[in-house]
């Protein structure tokens, strides 16, 4: 707790992993795994992030305190209970924040990044929502609630993915479900992937630079982040919102995402 009173969830894990796992998505197809080309497709999207400014921090970001709660079975004090936290602090535990990549391929598609502490469960995945399409046939009187079709990409605690699609119904009448195809690396290859920092220590040796940060996009990340810590310090909010420890965040981090139409997905 000491030293997360000192950084909180934006500098902890959006400066750095969450906006990361951003570039991943978002960048362009590189021509050739080389390092620099690799790096060089990452900077740019770090380049095309629309800035979050004071006027528009409330509207898209959230960050949050969990309180007394009950994870897994333990009993959790609340976060300004915690030993080495301040009574009063505002650090926050949980972020939630909705950005733009302002270039051709992704204008006007939101990103919605969350991240938080003492949550019902550790996991971290990707899910990539399509488009929904401008007329369905198979559905064509309506009478099935459409869900869109979802590719999530599974980190932790099973490495995998799930494509969710929509399938049309034997039978005679036109209606559509919703379907999913799971794939999950220990299941087909009988063993899990290498830990993350086992790989990286093995780039390390190899000299291999490609998952490492450059100095640019270290700098490029910390200025877009820095600009959120500056508005909210100028809001001078001295209580944020709270969610139950055991819990997937506040209220406000769901009204963030339904003002677009849209929910989290539940892990």
């Amino acid at each position: 707790a000491s030293y997360y009173e000192e950084a909180g969830a934006l500098r902890d894990m959006i400066q750095n992993h969450l906006l990361q796992l951003l570039c991943l998505v978002a960048m362009e197809p590189p021509y050739s795994l080389d390092p620099n080309v690799v790096r060089n497709a990452k900077m740019e999207v770090l380049r095309c992030l629309r800035p979050i400014t004071a006027k528009d921090v409330d509207k898209f970001t959230v960050r949050a305190q969990y309180t007394e709660g009950n994870v897994h079975g333990t009993a959790v004090p609340g976060y300004r209970r915690e030993k080495g936290v301040k009574p009063d602090s505002t650090t926050e535990t949980y972020v939630a924040v909705k950005c733009f990549v302002e270039n051709w391929r992704w204008s006007g598609v939101p990103f919605y990044l969350r991240t938080g502490k003492a949550l019902p469960l550790r996991a971290s995945e990707v899910a990539v929502q399509f488009k929904e399409i401008p007329q369905i046939l198979f559905n064509a009187g309506g009478h099935t609630p459409q869900a869109p079709n979802v590719l999530a990409l599974k980190i932790q605690p099973e490495e995998g993915l799930t494509l969710r699609i929509v399938s049309r119904v034997p039978g005679t009448r036109a209606q559509t479900h919703p379907v999913e195809m799971d794939f999950k690396y220990g299941e087909v290859f009988g063993r899990p992937s290498p830990e993350a920092y086992e790989r990286l220590l093995l780039d390390v040796m190899a000299g291999n630079a490609s998952r490492f940060m450059r100095r640019d996009a270290v700098e490029a990340s910390w200025a877009w982040i820095t600009q959120i810590l500056e508005a909210w310090e100028k809001s001078g909010q001295r209580w944020l919102p709270e969610y139950q420890a055991g819990t997937w965040g506040p209220v406000e981090a769901d009204r963030l995402i339904q003002n677009d139409g849209r929910t989290w997905r539940v892990l």
